[in-house]
């Protein structure tokens, strides 16, 4: 459970150099602007070395009518951002929400630094700096105030955009005091008083979603949606075995299809995350683009990964398995000596697969090529920045040569992590000579994706006479080459149950890939968690201990570091007292071990660290005679620290990620054949779960009727919610389904296991 970010007890520190920029807007009015030197933390997330000059972080423009506009910075995936930062502003100003108008920024380095959807992320980073922003543009409005009126600043008051002197009964309109509070001195931010949660009247209420109306009523602000005058339309074919090139394409036949303008061979680069070989086909409307499509004909080169396969890689961790291990990357105490010594012995071998993010919308980008030689994009990608980077590489010009606009996405996931259409949009609207929009189909999106990566498990435990686990091994066979893994198909060494072992060694044997690989929602702890957490289970059950007090025990137990850990190490570490503290909550609310399950039905436990945040998960599944599973009720348990921002998301957010997890464990699997991925599309809803070429997603008869959220507050600052609530569904859901038919589940996707029971 390795964070990859900042611990959840930390804040980022205040910057060395925070100030305010304000100016008057034509007309009257207020503009204010937050600049500050970026924090260290958000150096790393974006990557690049410090700027030289302070960045516009945040503002918030106030017209004479009243109005208060605020800039929402970071992309909208469908995770509430854009409602979620404003608020924080919205807050500390001290404004009505309905005065409120939101604006998303485009990406813009210069004024906006972090300008990610990534790792849950958004609230750590900005809970402190937005807040800061809001608090200083009331200060200023309450100066004019003081100024206008000759009173003290210590006798006036706001509330929802109004400043009030009550001793005179006079009041002003934050849009009446806007241009004047833009002659204000700005007060330096990191002095401006905050409120006490107490005084919250945005933050912790059930603010509806930014464009809710629209989303519903279908109006056209998704990525997918963009039009631009003279627009044409672009599909871009790649091999089916991963970043081979084109050995020959039947070009004319193609562009003498009708509506076709253009069609050409791309080369290509070796980067798999950046643009790959291909043909480009380019035509006034997307039938007649994807009808050329069908009369190409090409022939790819060989390329070495055509020699990679699903049954391979399952082969090989065999063979891992049946040696000794590439390296060991922790080893504490003397597992060797200990499991001869244990009163039981506990083996297992846990997999699961490749997936596909499955984005509803899939990816896409539009691209315009202007007269003065900047790239114009209009995209939908969660990290922007590193977007523009790879236009401006693609495309041999600077980076400040890209101009980037943010479009609300239909999902992201961690696939729009990775920028391939921005790449090959631009290249296929600069080769066209006209504005292009590249939608690829859903094949395309599913074939051709940076996967979450499989992995394998071979687990060995041994508990004493008095039921405690005493030692414990894993060998994890997975893929990378040398030391380095591939992208999220990585380990570190503090994964659970390391540091509550006295006699723990983790092991790790790496095969290479060729197919790329990348984060999806809690990367590497979505998988992480069903093997470690399932094995678990295991070891309560022959340890004779309810799974519960199995593992509060074992973390009530924790296991003195052989050396001091740095503050650096301490902070990264998962708060043992944290997680006894959900658990217990969850053993409470979902009335665990009180009630007497019919034949059929279990109720299985787990939790997770991951991201900042604590989960743990009961759930209540009932298992038919005929092995179909049926999730009867799910209670999750977050501490995500003092304040929950907007409950509407937050809810969302958990029970989203029960569902995604759900859909995971019922039949979504990507096997590869010969270095190409079998799956196409979603599969329909004739088709079974495991039909093998097609992709299920979680249909609404299999959804539980409840999800229930529950929030352990703590003193800590607020984290994000969207990764760090999935991970323990999947080994909970495997619990219950032991305490259902008596089998254990090794092995996802559910539709490779026989459940019948009788």
């Amino acid at each position: 459970m390795t964070p990859t970010t900042t611990p959840a007890a930390s804040t980022p520190a205040p910057t060395r150099r925070e100030f305010l920029k304000v100016s008057a807007l034509a007309g009257g009015g207020l503009l204010l602007a937050s600049y500050a030197e970026p924090v260290e933390a958000l150096q790393r997330l974006v990557g690049g070395a410090p700027a030289a000059e302070p960045m516009l972080s945040a503002f918030i423009r106030i017209t004479a009518d009243n109005v208060v506009t605020i800039t929402a910075k970071n992309p909208e995936i469908g995770q509430g951002i854009q409602t979620m930062l404003p608020m924080l502003i919205a807050e500390e100003l001290d404004v009505d929400w309905k005065q409120v108008r939101i604006e998303q920024a485009d990406f813009d380095p210069n004024k906006y630094p972090a300008q990610v959807a990534g790792g849950s992320t958004a609230t750590p980073t900005n809970w402190i700096p937005q807040r800061r922003v809001g608090a200083a543009g009331r200060a200023m409005l309450l100066q004019a105030a003081a100024t206008q009126w000759s009173v003290p600043v210590s006798e006036l008051t706001t509330a929802k955009g109004v400043v009030y002197h009550k001793a005179s009964n006079r009041q002003a309109t934050y849009g009446s005091l806007a241009t004047a509070a833009a002659g204000v001195t700005p007060p330096a931010l990191d002095t401006v008083p905050l409120k006490d949660p107490s005084q919250f009247s945005i933050i912790g209420k059930r603010i509806p979603t930014v464009a809710l109306k629209d989303i519903l009523t279908g109006k056209p602000i998704f990525g997918i949606d963009v039009t631009v005058p003279n627009m044409h339309y672009a599909t871009f074919v790649k091999a089916p075995v991963y970043a081979a090139k084109v050995a020959s394409a039947n070009l004319d036949v193609v562009k003498s299809q009708p509506g076709v303008t253009h069609a050409f061979v791309v080369a290509g680069t070796d980067n798999l995350a950046g643009l790959k070989a291909g043909v480009a086909i380019v035509g006034t409307n997307w039938w007649r683009v994807q009808e050329a499509r069908k009369k190409l004909v090409v022939q790819w080169a060989d390329h070495p990964t055509s020699q990679q396969s699903s049954a391979a890689f399952a082969a090989k961790a065999k063979e891992f398995f049946a040696s000794a291990p590439q390296r060991t990357i922790r080893n504490d105490g003397d597992f060797d000596a200990a499991i001869k010594t244990a009163a039981k012995v506990v083996e297992a071998e846990y997999s699961y697969p490749f997936i596909n993010h499955a984005t509803l919308e899939p990816q896409n980008c539009t691209a315009r090529i202007n007269a003065d030689g900047t790239c114009e994009m209009w995209t939908t990608s969660q990290t922007p920045q590193g977007g523009r980077g790879l236009v401006a590489s693609t495309l041999g010009i600077k980076e400040d040569q890209v101009v980037m606009h943010m479009m609300r996405a239909g999902g992201g996931f961690g696939r729009r992590l990775y920028n391939e259409p921005l790449a090959e949009a631009a290249f296929i609207a600069r080769e066209a000579k006209v504005p292009v929009k590249l939608i690829w189909t859903r094949e395309d999106d599913m074939q051709h994706d940076q996967f979450r990566p499989g992995g394998f498990h071979k687990f060995t435990g041994g508990v004493d006479a008095n039921g405690k686990l005493i030692a414990f091994r894993n060998h994890f066979a997975t893929f990378g080459n040398g030391e380095r893994f591939a992208s999220s198909a990585d380990i570190g060494p503090t994964e659970y149950p390391a540091r509550f072992v006295p006699n723990l060694r983790m092991d790790v044997s790496m095969m290479p890939l060729g197919v790329p690989t990348g984060a999806l929602r809690a990367p590497r702890s979505n998988a992480l968690s069903f093997a470690f957490q399932g094995f678990i289970d295991e070891c309560a059950e022959a340890a004779g201990k309810d799974p519960i007090q199995f593992r509060i025990d074992m973390l009530k137990a924790e296991i003195p570091p052989q050396q001091p850990y740095t503050p650096q190490q301490q902070a990264q570490l998962m708060s043992a007292e944290r997680i006894i503290g959900v658990l217990e909550m969850a053993r409470d609310v979902s009335g665990w071990g009180k009630t007497t399950l019919p034949k059929g039905t279990g109720m299985g436990v787990a939790f997770y660290y991951s991201h900042r945040g604590y989960f743990a998960e009961v759930v209540q599944a009932t298992v038919s005679k005929a092995g179909v599973v049926k999730v009867d009720k799910v209670w999750a348990v977050g501490d995500v620290g003092s304040e929950i921002i907007n409950p509407n998301h937050a809810e969302q957010q958990v029970q989203g990620a029960v569902l995604d997890a759900m859909g995971q464990a019922y039949g979504q699997e990507i096997t590869f054949t010969a270095g190409k991925a079998d799956q196409g599309n979603f599969a329909p809803a004739t088709t079974t779960a495991g039909n093998a070429s097609n992709f299920s997603l979680l249909r609404i008869r299999q959804a539980p009727p409840v999800v229930e959220v529950h929030w352990k507050k703590t003193t800590y600052p607020p984290t994000g919610i969207g990764e760090p609530a999935m991970p323990p569904l999947i080994p909970a859901l495997m619990g219950a389904i032991w305490q259902a038919t008596g089998k254990r589940v090794r092995q996802l996707p559910l539709s490779k296991v026989d459940l019948k029971w009788s």
